[in-house]
Protein backbone atom coordinates (compact mmCIF):
# COMPACT_ATOMS: atom_id res chain seq x y z
CA UNK A 1 0.00 0.00 0.00
CA UNK A 2 1.55 3.48 -0.83
CA UNK A 3 2.13 5.93 2.15
CA UNK A 4 0.23 9.35 1.49
CA UNK A 5 2.97 11.84 2.60
CA UNK A 6 1.61 15.14 3.69
CA UNK A 7 2.10 17.89 0.66
CA UNK A 8 4.02 20.88 1.79
CA UNK A 9 2.54 24.04 2.83
CA UNK A 10 2.75 27.46 0.56
CA UNK A 11 5.75 29.75 1.85
CA UNK A 12 4.64 33.01 3.09
CA UNK A 13 5.21 35.70 -0.24
CA UNK A 14 3.57 38.71 1.12
CA UNK A 15 4.27 40.93 -1.95
CA UNK A 16 2.86 39.81 -5.14
CA UNK A 17 5.40 38.83 -7.54
CA UNK A 18 6.15 40.63 -10.73
CA UNK A 19 6.26 38.78 -13.94
CA UNK A 20 6.26 39.81 -17.42
CA UNK A 21 5.67 38.23 -20.50
CA UNK A 22 7.35 39.08 -23.47
CA UNK A 23 4.83 37.84 -26.71
CA UNK A 24 6.60 37.62 -29.82
CA UNK A 25 4.45 37.77 -33.01
CA UNK A 26 3.31 33.88 -33.48
CA UNK A 27 0.07 32.52 -35.77
CA UNK A 28 -0.05 30.06 -32.28
CA UNK A 29 -1.70 31.32 -29.21
CA UNK A 30 -1.30 28.42 -26.84
CA UNK A 31 2.23 29.21 -25.20
CA UNK A 32 1.62 32.68 -23.90
CA UNK A 33 -2.92 31.54 -23.39
CA UNK A 34 -1.48 28.61 -21.50
CA UNK A 35 0.99 30.77 -19.18
CA UNK A 36 -1.08 33.41 -18.19
CA UNK A 37 -4.27 30.89 -17.93
CA UNK A 38 -2.07 29.04 -15.30
CA UNK A 39 -0.96 32.15 -13.94
CA UNK A 40 -4.44 33.41 -13.89
CA UNK A 41 -5.36 30.25 -11.65
CA UNK A 42 -2.69 30.62 -8.83
CA UNK A 43 -4.40 33.94 -8.32
CA UNK A 44 -7.70 32.60 -8.34
CA UNK A 45 -6.66 29.33 -6.02
CA UNK A 46 -4.87 31.82 -3.66
CA UNK A 47 -7.49 34.46 -3.39
CA UNK A 48 -10.00 31.12 -2.36
CA UNK A 49 -8.36 30.73 0.22
CA UNK A 50 -7.89 34.15 2.00
CA UNK A 51 -4.88 36.04 0.23
CA UNK A 52 -5.81 39.68 -0.38
CA UNK A 53 -3.38 40.38 -2.76
CA UNK A 54 -3.08 38.46 -6.02
CA UNK A 55 0.36 35.97 -5.90
CA UNK A 56 1.77 37.41 -9.17
CA UNK A 57 1.14 40.74 -10.61
CA UNK A 58 1.10 39.82 -14.66
CA UNK A 59 2.61 42.28 -17.60
CA UNK A 60 2.32 41.47 -21.22
CA UNK A 61 4.25 43.06 -23.51
CA UNK A 62 5.25 42.93 -27.10
CA UNK A 63 8.47 42.82 -29.09
CA UNK A 64 7.23 45.31 -31.24
CA UNK A 65 3.95 47.18 -30.15
CA UNK A 66 0.13 45.94 -31.62
CA UNK A 67 -0.87 43.26 -32.94
CA UNK A 68 0.74 39.77 -31.27
CA UNK A 69 -1.27 37.22 -33.17
CA UNK A 70 -4.77 36.55 -35.20
CA UNK A 71 -5.18 33.07 -34.62
CA UNK A 72 -8.88 31.67 -35.65
CA UNK A 73 -10.52 34.74 -35.44
CA UNK A 74 -8.53 35.76 -32.27
CA UNK A 75 -6.35 39.06 -31.75
CA UNK A 76 -4.14 39.13 -28.93
CA UNK A 77 -3.16 42.83 -28.82
CA UNK A 78 0.18 44.02 -26.28
CA UNK A 79 -0.52 47.36 -24.69
CA UNK A 80 3.04 48.13 -24.41
CA UNK A 81 6.60 47.00 -25.81
CA UNK A 82 9.11 45.55 -24.02
CA UNK A 83 11.50 48.83 -24.20
CA UNK A 84 8.54 50.40 -21.76
CA UNK A 85 9.67 47.67 -18.91
CA UNK A 86 11.91 49.15 -15.81
CA UNK A 87 12.44 48.11 -12.34
CA UNK A 88 13.22 44.83 -11.31
CA UNK A 89 11.24 41.67 -12.16
CA UNK A 90 10.70 38.29 -10.46
CA UNK A 91 9.94 36.05 -13.47
CA UNK A 92 10.17 37.05 -17.22
CA UNK A 93 8.96 34.55 -19.31
CA UNK A 94 9.81 34.70 -23.21
CA UNK A 95 7.32 33.24 -25.74
CA UNK A 96 7.39 31.29 -29.03
CA UNK A 97 7.89 33.39 -32.52
CA UNK A 98 6.81 31.56 -35.74
CA UNK A 99 10.26 32.34 -37.00
CA UNK A 100 12.96 32.18 -34.01
CA UNK A 101 15.03 34.48 -36.21
CA UNK A 102 12.81 37.24 -35.48
CA UNK A 103 14.23 36.87 -32.19
CA UNK A 104 17.77 36.83 -32.66
CA UNK A 105 17.77 39.50 -35.46
CA UNK A 106 16.62 41.99 -33.28
CA UNK A 107 19.75 43.96 -31.59
CA UNK A 108 17.69 46.10 -29.74
CA UNK A 109 15.57 43.01 -27.75
CA UNK A 110 18.87 41.03 -27.38
CA UNK A 111 20.62 43.72 -25.65
CA UNK A 112 17.84 44.57 -23.26
CA UNK A 113 17.35 40.59 -22.52
CA UNK A 114 21.27 41.03 -21.70
CA UNK A 115 20.81 44.11 -19.42
CA UNK A 116 16.81 42.17 -17.48
CA UNK A 117 18.57 38.89 -16.83
CA UNK A 118 20.73 39.91 -13.52
CA UNK A 119 18.06 41.99 -12.29
CA UNK A 120 15.25 38.92 -12.92
CA UNK A 121 15.51 36.38 -10.36
CA UNK A 122 14.49 33.77 -13.09
CA UNK A 123 13.45 33.39 -16.84
CA UNK A 124 11.57 30.99 -18.75
CA UNK A 125 11.49 30.36 -22.28
CA UNK A 126 8.53 28.73 -24.24
CA UNK A 127 9.18 27.35 -27.02
CA UNK A 128 10.97 28.86 -29.46
CA UNK A 129 11.79 31.64 -26.85
CA UNK A 130 14.87 29.21 -26.54
CA UNK A 131 16.06 30.98 -29.29
CA UNK A 132 16.56 34.64 -27.90
CA UNK A 133 18.06 32.91 -24.45
CA UNK A 134 21.11 31.55 -26.74
CA UNK A 135 21.66 34.58 -28.84
CA UNK A 136 22.15 36.60 -25.65
CA UNK A 137 24.28 34.26 -24.15
CA UNK A 138 22.14 33.31 -21.46
CA UNK A 139 21.98 29.74 -22.23
CA UNK A 140 25.83 28.82 -22.94
CA UNK A 141 26.71 26.63 -20.45
CA UNK A 142 23.39 25.59 -19.42
CA UNK A 143 20.84 22.54 -20.34
CA UNK A 144 18.14 23.47 -22.34
CA UNK A 145 15.43 22.36 -24.80
CA UNK A 146 12.87 23.94 -27.71
CA UNK A 147 10.69 22.18 -29.43
CA UNK A 148 11.62 18.82 -30.62
CA UNK A 149 11.97 20.19 -34.16
CA UNK A 150 14.28 22.71 -33.80
CA UNK A 151 16.33 21.12 -30.91
CA UNK A 152 19.24 20.12 -33.98
CA UNK A 153 19.09 23.69 -35.40
CA UNK A 154 19.58 25.38 -31.82
CA UNK A 155 22.20 23.29 -31.02
CA UNK A 156 24.15 23.87 -34.17
CA UNK A 157 23.36 27.78 -33.60
CA UNK A 158 24.65 27.81 -30.16
CA UNK A 159 27.23 25.17 -29.43
CA UNK A 160 28.02 26.72 -25.93
CA UNK A 161 24.30 25.30 -24.92
CA UNK A 162 24.02 21.77 -24.29
CA UNK A 163 20.55 21.09 -26.02
CA UNK A 164 18.60 18.12 -24.67
CA UNK A 165 15.66 17.18 -26.98
CA UNK A 166 14.13 14.80 -25.01
CA UNK A 167 12.36 16.35 -22.28
CA UNK A 168 9.15 18.43 -22.26
CA UNK A 169 11.29 21.10 -20.18
CA UNK A 170 14.63 22.28 -18.24
CA UNK A 171 15.65 24.12 -15.46
CA UNK A 172 19.17 24.83 -15.15
CA UNK A 173 19.37 27.18 -12.27
CA UNK A 174 17.00 30.02 -12.60
CA UNK A 175 16.65 29.45 -16.21
CA UNK A 176 13.99 27.80 -17.78
CA UNK A 177 13.21 26.64 -21.23
CA UNK A 178 10.66 23.97 -22.51
CA UNK A 179 9.17 22.36 -25.44
CA UNK A 180 6.25 24.60 -26.46
CA UNK A 181 2.37 24.02 -26.44
CA UNK A 182 1.32 22.22 -23.82
CA UNK A 183 4.28 21.54 -21.97
CA UNK A 184 4.87 25.60 -21.48
CA UNK A 185 1.92 24.91 -19.20
CA UNK A 186 3.63 22.15 -17.24
CA UNK A 187 7.22 24.47 -17.12
CA UNK A 188 4.85 27.67 -15.59
CA UNK A 189 2.79 24.84 -13.17
CA UNK A 190 6.44 24.16 -12.21
CA UNK A 191 6.92 27.71 -11.06
CA UNK A 192 3.92 28.18 -9.43
CA UNK A 193 5.12 24.64 -7.41
CA UNK A 194 8.25 26.76 -6.52
CA UNK A 195 6.58 30.00 -5.31
CA UNK A 196 3.53 29.27 -3.65
CA UNK A 197 3.69 25.26 -2.96
CA UNK A 198 2.52 21.77 -3.99
CA UNK A 199 -1.13 22.25 -2.46
CA UNK A 200 -1.88 25.53 -4.67
CA UNK A 201 -0.19 23.67 -8.04
CA UNK A 202 -2.12 20.94 -7.55
CA UNK A 203 -5.70 23.45 -7.08
CA UNK A 204 -4.43 24.68 -10.56
CA UNK A 205 -3.71 21.56 -11.99
CA UNK A 206 -7.37 20.07 -11.34
CA UNK A 207 -9.00 23.16 -11.85
CA UNK A 208 -7.41 23.15 -15.78
CA UNK A 209 -7.37 19.46 -15.90
CA UNK A 210 -3.72 19.15 -15.97
CA UNK A 211 -1.76 16.38 -14.76
CA UNK A 212 0.52 17.23 -11.83
CA UNK A 213 3.16 17.09 -12.15
CA UNK A 214 4.49 15.70 -16.01
CA UNK A 215 8.18 15.85 -14.81
CA UNK A 216 10.05 18.08 -16.93
CA UNK A 217 12.39 15.05 -17.36
CA UNK A 218 9.49 13.51 -19.15
CA UNK A 219 10.26 13.09 -23.05
CA UNK A 220 8.73 14.57 -25.69
CA UNK A 221 8.85 10.96 -27.31
CA UNK A 222 5.22 10.29 -27.12
CA UNK A 223 4.81 13.09 -29.73
CA UNK A 224 7.72 11.75 -31.90
CA UNK A 225 6.22 8.31 -31.68
CA UNK A 226 3.19 9.53 -33.81
CA UNK A 227 5.73 12.13 -36.11
CA UNK A 228 8.28 9.73 -36.82
CA UNK A 229 6.42 7.64 -39.35
CA UNK A 230 7.95 6.33 -42.43
CA UNK A 231 6.24 8.19 -45.55
CA UNK A 232 5.54 5.20 -47.63
CA UNK A 233 4.04 1.63 -46.72
CA UNK A 234 4.89 -1.10 -45.45
CA UNK A 235 6.80 0.51 -42.84
CA UNK A 236 4.07 2.83 -41.50
CA UNK A 237 2.06 0.27 -40.72
CA UNK A 238 4.87 -1.61 -38.90
CA UNK A 239 5.66 1.68 -37.17
CA UNK A 240 2.12 1.25 -35.90
CA UNK A 241 2.19 -2.48 -34.91
CA UNK A 242 5.12 -1.95 -32.89
CA UNK A 243 3.59 0.79 -30.77
CA UNK A 244 0.74 -1.87 -30.31
CA UNK A 245 2.73 -4.87 -29.87
CA UNK A 246 5.40 -3.62 -27.49
CA UNK A 247 5.77 -6.69 -25.52
CA UNK A 248 6.30 -8.85 -28.66
CA UNK A 249 10.30 -9.54 -30.24
CA UNK A 250 11.31 -6.62 -32.11
CA UNK A 251 14.29 -7.37 -33.24
CA UNK A 252 15.51 -6.59 -36.31
CA UNK A 253 15.49 -9.66 -38.06
CA UNK A 254 11.95 -10.43 -36.49
CA UNK A 255 10.55 -7.05 -37.93
CA UNK A 256 11.98 -7.31 -40.78
CA UNK A 257 10.28 -10.77 -41.60
CA UNK A 258 6.92 -9.10 -41.13
CA UNK A 259 7.51 -6.33 -44.23
CA UNK A 260 9.48 -9.19 -46.01
CA UNK A 261 12.52 -7.39 -46.82
CA UNK A 262 16.34 -8.43 -45.85
CA UNK A 263 17.32 -8.02 -42.15
CA UNK A 264 20.19 -5.64 -43.64
CA UNK A 265 17.81 -3.44 -46.18
CA UNK A 266 15.05 -3.07 -43.99
CA UNK A 267 17.41 -1.75 -41.20
CA UNK A 268 18.73 0.64 -43.97
CA UNK A 269 15.25 1.77 -44.91
CA UNK A 270 13.85 1.89 -41.94
CA UNK A 271 16.69 4.24 -40.58
CA UNK A 272 16.70 6.61 -43.97
CA UNK A 273 12.92 6.64 -43.40
CA UNK A 274 12.62 6.85 -39.80
CA UNK A 275 15.36 9.13 -38.43
CA UNK A 276 16.16 6.68 -36.04
CA UNK A 277 17.45 3.32 -35.68
CA UNK A 278 14.76 0.32 -35.40
CA UNK A 279 15.89 -0.12 -32.19
CA UNK A 280 15.57 3.43 -30.98
CA UNK A 281 11.88 3.29 -32.17
CA UNK A 282 10.99 0.15 -30.42
CA UNK A 283 12.89 1.31 -27.11
CA UNK A 284 10.73 4.17 -27.15
CA UNK A 285 7.37 2.47 -27.65
CA UNK A 286 8.21 0.37 -24.94
CA UNK A 287 9.11 2.87 -22.48
CA UNK A 288 5.87 5.13 -23.62
CA UNK A 289 3.47 1.67 -23.15
CA UNK A 290 5.40 1.04 -19.83
CA UNK A 291 5.03 4.93 -18.52
CA UNK A 292 1.18 4.28 -18.92
CA UNK A 293 1.22 1.47 -16.75
CA UNK A 294 3.33 2.73 -14.51
CA UNK A 295 0.24 5.76 -14.28
CA UNK A 296 -2.65 3.88 -15.18
CA UNK A 297 -2.27 0.32 -13.31
CA UNK A 298 -0.87 -1.10 -10.03
CA UNK A 299 1.24 -3.88 -12.03
CA UNK A 300 4.00 -4.81 -10.25
CA UNK A 301 7.51 -3.04 -12.12
CA UNK A 302 8.49 -7.24 -12.30
CA UNK A 303 5.23 -7.41 -14.38
CA UNK A 304 5.54 -4.31 -16.43
CA UNK A 305 8.82 -5.00 -17.91
CA UNK A 306 8.00 -8.44 -18.98
CA UNK A 307 4.94 -7.06 -19.92
CA UNK A 308 6.63 -4.37 -22.27
CA UNK A 309 9.28 -6.60 -23.99
CA UNK A 310 12.10 -5.21 -22.04
CA UNK A 311 13.43 -8.58 -20.74
CA UNK A 312 14.48 -7.66 -16.88
CA UNK A 313 13.62 -4.66 -14.72
CA UNK A 314 17.70 -3.87 -15.54
CA UNK A 315 16.69 -3.29 -18.88
CA UNK A 316 13.34 -1.20 -18.40
CA UNK A 317 15.36 0.83 -15.61
CA UNK A 318 18.33 1.56 -18.68
CA UNK A 319 15.78 2.38 -21.09
CA UNK A 320 13.81 4.68 -18.63
CA UNK A 321 17.05 6.42 -17.54
CA UNK A 322 17.98 7.34 -21.40
CA UNK A 323 14.44 8.52 -22.35
CA UNK A 324 13.14 9.71 -19.50
CA UNK A 325 16.01 10.49 -17.01
CA UNK A 326 14.61 8.75 -14.78
CA UNK A 327 14.13 5.29 -13.20
CA UNK A 328 10.20 3.39 -13.70
CA UNK A 329 10.44 3.28 -9.77
CA UNK A 330 10.90 7.45 -9.33
CA UNK A 331 8.36 7.96 -11.73
CA UNK A 332 5.54 6.04 -10.21
CA UNK A 333 6.80 8.26 -7.21
CA UNK A 334 5.99 11.27 -9.50
CA UNK A 335 2.78 9.78 -10.11
CA UNK A 336 1.74 8.57 -6.72
CA UNK A 337 2.46 12.36 -5.16
CA UNK A 338 0.46 13.38 -8.17
CA UNK A 339 -2.82 11.32 -7.32
CA UNK A 340 -2.41 11.47 -3.83
CA UNK A 341 -1.08 8.11 -3.38
CA UNK A 342 -3.04 6.24 -5.86
CA UNK A 343 -1.52 5.34 -9.30
CA UNK A 344 -5.59 4.83 -10.94
CA UNK A 345 -6.67 8.67 -9.29
CA UNK A 346 -3.79 10.96 -11.24
CA UNK A 347 -4.97 14.50 -11.02
CA UNK A 348 -6.54 14.33 -14.67
CA UNK A 349 -8.79 11.53 -13.32
CA UNK A 350 -9.58 12.98 -9.98
CA UNK A 351 -10.41 16.39 -12.23
CA UNK A 352 -13.35 15.04 -14.44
Amino acid sequence: MAVRRPLPAPPLRPEPLRIVVVAAPTTEALDVVGALDVLTHANNTLRSRGRREPGYLVEIVATRPGLITRWSGFDMVARRAYQDVGGRIDTLILGAADDPNTLTEDVQLVAWLRRMAPRTRRIAALCTGSFLLAEAGILDGRRATTHWTCCGELARRYPRASIDPEPIFVRDRNVYTSAGAAASMDLVLALVEEDFGARVALAVASNLVLSLKRPGGQAQFSTQLTSQLAERQPLRDLQAWIIEHPGDDLSVPALARRVAMSPRNFFRVFTQQVGVTPAQFAQRARVEAARRMLEDTRRSIDEIAAGCGFGSTETMRSGFQRVLSMSPQAYRVRCLEAGNGHPLRSTRARAR
